[in-house]
């Protein structure tokens, strides 16, 4: 049987291993194993740290490698070490114009993916539609434009904005196929695209991410209750109020772990530097994720409430799989809040105030009940999130393409 020739387009792949690289990556593996040839368009790793990995620092500007047996075009992109808003953009058409020259070396496709962020890796796909008459799939793990509309501190849109959703409205109608990884983003897709759409999560591979296997982590060593956060420290979370609840919580009983790197850590660092019992400490490799997860009492999760997740959060599968309950403030009619309620699996408020300290007190001195809800937590993420029951899906997908 001829093989599918895919084209795969992303900024993020391997060896990244956390975030939308890492899901990238395990996707081009399942493709590879299902017996397609593809084809990775992708940028130099750089994140979380916002800086080109050691490893590929002396690389030429274009590069190409073999991961197993995926062959990996790559261009070197612009990397702000301190990213705002206009280095951003600079870094994304670096890479979609660098990215053009390596479309053009790829000599067969019969199925293109494109994964967004960013929209200009859908700009990519379509060109590469163009040019073998391929099947197109558009994947989204996070509406950008919205996103950034959002984070403003009037979110009005201007000629600029407009004409960006319009552009973005113009490709999301290109493709034979839109995925994206929850329902209510489902929902603003449907307002932004009239292309076949379904929904396809974010998974969690349960093997990876086990308390039945894991061991100890080097990072925790103390005897009070530990709370985790883990994971990218950037602008999307709601800094000043979890700097409230470091504040505001009992020194003598808690320690808190804080594992990640990003755009903001020098902020938190600066505002957290004076308590004695926050650590910090830089992200560890995947190899190493279960061991950190499975070894703390509490994870935690602080959103910006008013932000509804049309980017979802990841990280809570991982948290869910350590089959340990979590703390999490975010938008009130979150899904998350709504699987958190309707299955015991944590705690989660729609605003920081005095009242998380309360409850968190509450539970962390009930060990039968954190001990349920990070079980009900685990059977719930492998029931709706195993890596082998959504990739699955994929296959299906293809096949009907």
């Amino acid at each position: 049987m001829k093989k599918t020739e895919i084209t795969f387009i992303g900024l993020n792949f391997a060896p990244e291993d956390s975030a939308i690289g890492l899901y990238s990556s395990e996707w081009v593996n399942q493709l590879e194993s299902d017996g397609h040839n593809v084809t990775v368009v992708t940028g130099f790793p750089y994140y979380p740290q916002w800086s080109v990995f050691k490893q590929y620092k002396n690389k030429p500007r274009f590069l190409q490698e073999y991961i197993g047996g995926t062959k990996i075009l790559r261009y070197r992109q612009y990397v702000p070490k301190a990213p705002t808003f206009f280095k951003r953009i600079v870094h994304i058409i670096d890479f979609t114009v660098g990215s053009l020259f390596n479309l053009f070396k790829i000599k067969k496709c019969d199925l293109v993916i494109a994964v967004v962020p960013f929209t200009t890796s859908a700009f990519l796909g379509w060109i590469q539609k163009k040019r073998f008459n391929s099947k197109f799939w558009i994947h989204i793990q996070d509406f950008e434009l919205d996103a950034a509309l959002q984070s403003k501190k009037e979110p009005k849109v201007g000629p600029a904005f407009s004409l960006m959703f319009r552009l973005e409205s113009w490709l999301f109608r290109k493709p034979d196929i839109v995925s994206t990884i929850s329902h209510s983003m489902i929902d603003t897709l449907r307002k932004k695209s009239n292309s076949s759409s379904f929904y396809l999560p974010n998974w969690v591979n349960p093997d990876a991410i086990n308390p039945a296997t894991a061991n100890f982590h080097r990072y925790i060593n103390s005897s009070k209750i530990v709370l985790l956060y883990s994971g990218n420290i950037g602008e999307k979370q709601d800094w000043n109020s979890f700097v409230e609840f470091c504040n505001d919580i009992n020194q003598n009983n808690y320690e808190i772990i804080i594992v990640g790197d990003g755009s903001k850590k020098n902020w938190l660092l600066e505002r957290t530097v004076h308590l004695p019992n926050i650590k910090h400490y830089p992200p560890v490799p995947y190899s190493e994720l279960s061991d950190l997860l499975c070894s703390v009492d509490i994870h935690l999760l602080f959103q910006k409430p008013d932000f509804l997740d049309l980017v979802m959060p990841s990280k809570v599968l991982g948290m869910m799989a350590s089959a340990k309950p979590s703390l999490i403030i975010g938008h009130r009619e979150s899904e998350i809040n709504s699987v958190f309620k309707s299955n015991n699996i944590g705690l989660y408020f729609d605003r920081y105030s005095k009242e998380v300290v309360i409850e968190l007190d509450k539970i962390s001195k009930q060990n039968s009940q954190m001990k349920e809800m990070g079980e009900n937590a685990r059977v719930y993420v492998i029931k709706n999130f195993s890596k082998d029951r959504i990739l699955k899906q994929v296959q299906k997908k293809i096949e009907l393409l």
